[in-house]
């Protein structure tokens, strides 16, 4: 199957994790505007565009014969999972930062782990957001354009809620390391061909995950986020969704 493939938009998501953090205006607390509302257009582009995708999508899982009989709502099983498995690794990384205040000595070797733990999850993370966005290629480039942006502007949430857990470990080894896993995602879409099905799937568990890494990073009241900013992101991201 020919495939029409410009490396441009791998490339810009890319360079969001190799300068990302260092657009130092965006850090601090409160929140900055500029992250609360680029979490708004992330969620917006999933509960607009990427969902009722999934709704079509849906019609090819039910077609599995080994799922008809577990539930019939497998694509937004998959979404559940997603948010789940992220939500489930934040708990780790948080419960491991409140041992560091409790105890006196520290282990950092229980520390690396951690971090391996919390980058080598973001690695599929990033690797399955690669290969969407090669398969994205293949449709208009509006829909490419959209999810490029979304996904743009939710790596560079993501960036900073990392840099904060990790500091000097993710800014020396864990951004070169997700690039890494971003291009290997995309590249690995000119060697393998997934069905619908599964593409459907990653989809769902992406969208799944979005969310709650968006939430994660806006709801700790120690963060003041601005609600207003996240709002308007949404707002304005929904409302050019729904005119396209």
């Amino acid at each position: 199957m020919e495939h029409h493939v410009s490396i441009w938009p791998v490339l810009a998501l890319a360079f969001i994790h190799f300068f990302g953090t260092r657009l130092r205006f965006l850090a601090g607390v409160p929140r900055s505007v500029w992250l609360s509302s680029a979490g708004g257009v992330s969620v917006a582009y999933v509960f607009l565009h990427l969902f009722p995708e999934l709704s079509e999508g849906q019609e090819h899982v039910s077609q599995l014969n080994w799922a008809e009989q577990f539930l019939n709502h497998h694509v937004y099983l998959m979404a559940l999972i997603g948010l789940a498995v992220f939500y489930g690794l934040e708990r780790v990384v948080v419960e491991e930062k409140y041992k560091e205040k409790r105890e006196v000595r520290k282990e950092p070797r229980h520390q690396k782990g951690v971090f391996w733990l919390h980058i080598g999850s973001f690695c599929i993370y990033n690797a399955l957001i690669g290969y969407i966005l090669f398969e994205r290629e293949e449709g208009s480039v509006q829909n490419l354009l959209l999810f490029s942006v979304a996904m743009a502007l939710h790596f560079v949430v993501n960036d900073f809620g990392l840099q904060e857990h990790h500091k000097d470990s993710y800014r020396r080894f864990g951004r070169w390391v997700l690039v890494a896993a971003l291009v290997a995602g995309w590249g690995v879409g000119y060697v393998v061909e997934l069905s619908h099905t599964l593409v459907v799937l990653v989809m769902a568990f992406v969208g799944g995950g979005v969310i709650l890494n968006v939430l994660k990073e806006e709801l700790p009241e120690e963060r003041e986020s601005r609600y207003w900013a996240f709002m308007l992101g949404a707002g304005l991201y929904a409302i050019l969704l729904l005119s396209l």
